[in-house]
């Protein structure tokens, strides 16, 4: 396989990916506003905050509003943060890898563009912008069930993988460590509904349903912190992502120097302890976390998509 198109086939998955998890937990929060009472709930820039995107938010506005966090974050074509970007990407580089694909593949793609396209400018109000991601998380999520039921098990969806589940692990990350901030510096200030927060960072990740079945119904920091780093069985948890992007390194060529990133991380992973940590703690090692998710993304773009 050419270098260029495993590049394009990763980063296709990770802007795919992007504008999913994205648009979950858009769609999280705007559920959270409508369910606890009013003057209880975090600011709409946390939404721009776990995406790193406060510096670019305030070079375009003076005002951190509802309807400007979602023109930022949803319907701009130009905001690289935004879900809308993400799609225009995603089609940008499957355009040039259709071939290593199903039909189907670019089909679906267009389908995500064009109500995005359509959907930007009827979405101001929050039904109309609900039912927008909705359609996005349901229409990316099609397209993943497609290529895992379509698509050959050789290189292709091997890169493919890596890129979905680093983007992945890498956005549980930011929930988590900006989500989490947020309600460790309110604690106590509104005790009645701290569960509920706490459910609402789950919830961004669809992981609500499989955290009762697995830790209880009552979500809590310590227990829900522990789960969504280290539960092997969810597949959106870091650990799980770790465990995926292992397999799939072993059975690529030239993966010694990538594989050891990733069993660095999985290190990491199992000596986390999830105890009622402090901010400044429970942040330090997050970050640390993605720092080591970048230096992976760096050396598997160092051992398979370099030019020489």
């Amino acid at each position: 396989m050419l270098s260029r198109v495993a590049e394009n086939l990763y980063w296709l998955a990770r802007y795919l990916e992007r504008a999913e998890n994205t648009a979950r937990l858009i769609r999280s929060y705007n559920h959270l506003i409508m369910d606890i009472p009013k003057g209880t709930e975090p600011s709409w820039m946390v939404l721009v905050d776990i995406l790193d995107a406060r510096a670019d938010y305030e070079d375009r506005f003076q005002q951190q509003s509802e309807l400007n966090v979602h023109k930022f974050l949803v319907t701009s074509a130009t905001e690289h943060n935004s879900i809308r970007f993400a799609i225009n990407r995603a089609r940008d580089n499957l355009r040039i890898t259709r071939d290593a694909l199903p039909e189907e593949a670019w089909e679906q793609v267009n389908e995500l563009k064009i109500l995005a396209d359509e959907r930007a400018h009827t979405s101001t109000s929050r039904s109309n912008r609900l039912a927008l991601l909705d359609e996005v998380i349901h229409k990316s999520q099609a397209l993943t069930g497609l290529l895992q039921t379509t698509a050959p098990r050789d290189h292709a969806y091997r890169f493919m993988t890596l890129g979905r589940m680093i983007e992945r692990a890498d956005m549980t990350a930011r929930i988590i460590d900006v989500g989490a901030a947020d309600l460790l510096d309110r604690e106590g200030a509104f005790s009645g509904v701290e569960p509920i927060l706490w459910g609402a960072l789950l919830e961004a990740i669809s992981g609500k349903s499989a955290y009762r079945r697995v830790m209880g119904p009552i979500v809590e920091q310590a227990p829900m912190i522990s789960f969504v780093f280290k539960e092997a069985s969810f597949p959106r948890s870091l650990f799980f992502c770790v465990e995926i992007i292992r397999r799939e390194l072993k059975r690529l060529p030239k993966h010694k120097n990538a594989l050891t990133r990733a069993e660095n991380i999985r290190r990491r992973l199992q000596r986390f302890k999830s105890t009622e940590e402090e901010r400044l703690k429970l942040h330090k090692f997050i970050d640390n976390l993605q720092l080591a998710l970048n230096k992976l993304d760096e050396e598997i773009s160092l051992s398979w998509f370099a030019r020489t």
